[in-house]
């Protein structure tokens, strides 16, 4: 990884939380009596890391400069991170450079096609920061009418956490915003320079208690294929396959499509797309972007 500026705060809160979820046992330590915080102590991490307390306190306080590659490497392995809470943990320490802020992402006739293609699975065309660019007609009408929102609402985030209608559709509501939250902040420490991100982040904090819940257990997630399940209010239950279909890996700028686990959830999509079959096949949700639905080639 090249070298940026150290967020020390944020590594100290992040290797904190990250202590506290470690059992002596995990590590094969005894429980050591009565403790005042769950997890391991200060002093078992720099052990068992092969480092000074003294220095991994500072560590912890945002004191310490100049981490060696080794011994990130080493608290990572105790605090038994996985491989985004690793990457986290590096970018953490300035390891890697800040992704420059860039032009609003570049809708093209091909990423257009693909969405009007998969009908009728949901898709769309979605940011690094959940920013919807455009969604298909069944992606449009999954919830509620996407094109009713304001352009600055039109962030699947923001939606989850603060509009009753999407958030209505989530039967396992903790686990998705668990999910949703963790790989903002997998991602957040690239974008720090960023006024979309720290503007969402913000408006999040400020609306949402449980995004501010969910925000300061610093869990950390990966973007995978999972298994989602939902309530449409047009179709009923949707057990989905949630999947992303990379545009560009480095920017995160994904085209995410939603399949049917089951015979009974593909037959909905069916009906869902019957019943909104007179909107386009696509829509643009960009702010200035045209929204006439067509589609080059199709």
């Amino acid at each position: 990884m090249t070298s940026s500026t150290p967020d020390r705060d944020a590594l100290g809160a992040f290797l904190r939380a990250r202590r506290a979820r470690v059992a002596p046992a995990d590590v094969g330590l005894p429980a050591g009596g009565r403790r005042r915080t769950p997890g391991l102590r200060r002093e078992e991490v720099a052990q068992l890391a092969g480092v000074g307390v003294t220095w991994y306190t500072w560590l912890e306080q945002g004191r310490a400069r100049n981490a060696s590659d080794q011994v990130l490497d080493a608290v990572a392995r105790v605090l038994r991170l996985d491989a985004a809470e690793h990457r986290h943990l590096m970018v953490l320490a300035g390891r890697g450079a800040p992704a420059e802020p860039g032009p609003p992402m570049d809708l093209r006739p091909e990423h257009t096609a693909v969405l009007a293609k998969l009908l009728p699975y949901p898709a769309a065309v979605q940011t690094d920061c959940y920013d919807l660019v455009a969604a298909n007609r069944t992606y449009r009408y999954l919830f509620a009418d996407l094109d009713a929102y304001p352009v600055e609402e039109r962030n699947c985030a923001w939606l989850m956490f603060t509009e009753p209608s999407w958030r209505d559709s989530l039967v396992d509501e903790d686990t998705v915003l668990r999910d949703i939250t963790a790989r903002l902040r997998a991602r957040q420490p690239e974008h720090r320079d960023d006024p979309r991100w720290n503007a969402l982040i913000t408006r999040l904090r400020q609306e949402s208690p449980d995004f501010v819940r969910h925000w300061e257990s610093y869990e950390v997630g990966a973007d995978r294929t999972q298994l989602r399940h939902y309530r449409s209010p047009r179709v009923g239950a949707l057990d989905v396959q949630f999947q992303s279909l990379w545009l560009d890996r480095a920017r995160g700028e994904r085209i995410i499509v939603m399949t049917p686990d089951d015979a009974a959830t593909a037959q909905r999509l069916d009906r869902l797309d019957s019943l909104v079959g007179a909107a386009p096949a696509w829509t643009s949700l960009g702010d200035g972007a045209a929204a006439d639905g067509s589609v080059a080639g199709a």
